[in-house]
């Protein structure tokens, strides 16, 4: 079976968009504090960041704590502010009628412990009228448990406004530049780089590239620059609100002079696999090459089209990269058929792409045949998808590589597809979520662990790559002479990581490092491209 989407609702930005800002925008840290993240699944929390939503202490929770909790049924939809109208998604009216926060807040807390994978580790100790709205409740309702090496076992937490959700998951729209940044220092001298421009974006029409160092922004250092003054300028031209809003901005890129860029948001719109090209690489050995940075709902037929792109090549292609370093994960289906496209039809055929397991109450009250989702070899309009039949492809990886993205690398690892990473480790992330909309703000609580094919789902600390290589965002991706393009490429041939690649580690991405090493990290992801999303969920119950 596949999965369908769930009714989403829609309302205007929220206060709901407050709780995922911190994890989306990039400040000074002499004007705000550092902390871990919870939402994120990238590289390294908050080391510059906006202030997160404050947690309380708090205690190892008894057994049960499910006492005072009313089902979630009885109080969807009471809503403090009510939509109005009709939902164009659905061409019905809004579910909601007039309630509380209290009555939302009644509905958050009914909704973890029912769906939620831990919800038995919730403390029970929290109160709902400590915490002033829904979203705040909701982004304390987790466990405070925490992994074998010390990190937070939930750390992917988080809300968002429905319509904003609507926008990036179905269409990849949210309102930017176009550009995407890595943070590669925080403290003078700050380092901030371009890694990705969207075709077509004010970014690209303004000719940004890739490697661009910012060097001010609105007349500010933001090399040197210190105050909270400084910050709070910094902060709100790299995260525009407004389609229109206009900042100006210093880069330099190589050894070219400084460039200013008068940079104006719009609504952009992702296009989520690029640079779609087949490598001659000698010797008669074509190698297949594809920028896949979102599982949404467009990237389907971008990802048909590129497999018979290199069907289609002459000869066709003898191997894949497949570059994920920044796809931090998405819809679960996307990546269902991506794998099935990757490798052979018989390696796939009957075989699990990935088994959904839930908490002990069953909460959607799946079977295991409803809960096995196959390696699905048809579209989602049911024609047949094409297949590269590889008994191998290389990933390119970093810790932003995550969620869905895993899925891919481990669903083919287990019907045995040789998958080698070149980057770095990837996020760690084996969980998904029904994303579940209640008057205008989507919630999204871990409610789902997947494993492969063979019961494989324990990567909570990532995949390590078989060739470490710093990212080098000197180069444009897709070019051969990238240096994670060239290990693969490298890799592939002699069998072995080079060993100067393998050394050239940039700060932060190898385990190993010291504890004040920082880890770069993309400031302008959402956490919604952090995440592994399953399009419908039936009622608890």
């Amino acid at each position: 079976m596949e999965f369908r989407k769930v009714d989403v609702r829609r309302s205007p930005r929220s206060g709901a968009w407050a709780a995922c800002a911190a994890l989306a925008a990039a400040c000074l840290v002499a004007a705000c504090g550092g902390g871990g993240g919870g939402g994120g699944g990238g590289g390294g929390g908050l080391p510059i960041g906006l202030v997160p939503v404050a947690t309380p202490p708090v205690t190892t929770p008894p057994a049960s704590n499910s006492t005072g909790i009313v089902p979630s049924s009885s109080v969807a939809g009471l809503c403090a502010a009510p939509r109005t109208g009709t939902n164009p998604e659905t061409g019905r009216a809004y579910p909601d009628s007039a309630g509380s926060l209290d009555n939302e807040k009644s509905w958050v807390r009914a909704w973890i412990d029912e769906t939620y994978l831990w919800y038995s580790e919730v403390p029970a100790t929290l109160k709902a009228s400590d915490y002033a709205t829904p979203v705040a409740w909701f982004n304390v309702l987790k466990t405070p448990l925490t992994t074998s090496s010390g990190r937070p076992k939930d750390r992917f937490h988080f809300v968002y406004d429905t319509e904003a959700y609507r926008q990036l998951s179905q269409g990849g729209v949210s309102v930017s530049y176009g550009a995407e940044f890595v943070s590669i220092a925080t403290s003078p001298p700050r380092e901030l780089r371009v890694v990705l421009v969207e075709p077509d974006s004010p970014a690209d029409r303004a000719g940004l590239k890739r490697g661009a160092r910012l060097l001010s922004v609105d007349g500010v250092d933001f090399v040197n620059a210190t105050g909270a003054a400084n910050a709070a300028t910094i902060n709100n031209a790299l995260s525009p609100k407004t389609v229109g809003e206009s900042h100006n901005f210093t880069f330099k890129l190589g050894s070219d002079p400084a460039t200013s860029f008068p940079l104006a948001a719009a609504n952009v719109t992702s296009t989520p696999v690029q640079n779609v090209k087949v490598l001659d690489v000698g010797g008669g050995t074509k190698v297949g090459y594809l920028l896949f940075n979102d599982h949404i709902t467009t990237s389907e037929q971008k990802l048909i089209d590129a497999v018979n792109t290199f069907k289609s090549s002459p000869g066709g292609i003898q191997d894949l990269v497949l570059d994920m370093r920044y796809n931090g994960g998405g819809q679960l289906a996307i990546a269902s058929r991506l794998a099935y496209m990757i490798a052979a039809p018989s390696a796939t055929a009957g075989k699990t792409f990935e088994l959904l397991t839930f908490n002990d109450k069953n909460p959607f009250r799946l079977s295991v045949a409803q809960s096995l989702m196959p390696f699905y070899s048809t579209s989602r309009t049911g024609a047949a998808l094409p297949s590269l039949g590889l008994p191998r492809v290389t990933v390119l990886t970093s810790p932003d590589t995550c969620s869905a993205s895993e899925s891919v690398i481990n669903s083919l690892r287990g019907v045995g597809v040789t998958v080698n990473l070149v980057g770095g480790t990837t996020c760690g992330k084996p969980y998904g979520f029904y994303p579940q909309d209640n008057c205008g703000t989507t919630y999204f609580a871990i409610q789902v662990k997947g494993v492969n094919q063979q019961g494989f789902g324990d990567y909570g600390d990532g995949f390590a790559p078989n060739c470490a290589v710093a990212d080098d965002y000197d180069h444009q991706l897709g070019d051969p002479n990238e240096a994670r393009l060239a290990a693969a490429l490298a890799l592939r041939s002699g069998g072995s990581c080079p060993v100067p690649m393998a050394k050239a580690m940039a700060r932060g991405l190898e385990k190993a490092e010291p504890a004040e090493a920082e880890t770069p990290f993309l400031i302008d992801q959402s956490p919604l491209r952090r995440n592994r999303l399953l399009d419908f969920a039936p009622s608890p119950g």
